[in-house]
């Protein structure tokens, strides 16, 4: 297998598997599962960890939840840091990530 490589780095690769298990409109018709894959320059089941550690929210799956959108979202955006959407959002981000990482 290829390592992979994200910004020049070797990274982690994951498939993620997603799919409809009950829909608030039960007349809604379960659509079939997605599978992605992606990289990501961090162990994104150690940062799970770390977070769920720091008890900030009220579950342990609220923390995986949180984590696992962060990093996709905190992946893609410095993928495309230079894209016009995330101009004025990246210093927020930013700052925002330096607060999480203090805590």
């Amino acid at each position: 297998m290829v390592t992979p490589k994200v910004m020049g780095k070797k990274a982690n690769h994951y498939r993620l598997t997603m799919e409809e298990v009950i829909l608030k409109d039960p007349n809604e018709p379960l659509k079939d599962p997605i599978t992605l894959e992606f990289d990501n320059h961090d162990d994104i089941f150690k940062i799970m960890d770390i977070v769920k550690q720091k008890q900030l929210f009220e579950s342990e799956s609220q923390a995986q939840e949180f984590a696992l959108g962060l990093k996709l979202f905190g992946e893609v955006m410095l993928k495309n840091r230079n894209h016009p959407i995330f101009e004025s959002f990246y210093p927020a981000f930013s700052a925002f990530m330096k607060t999480l990482k203090s805590q």
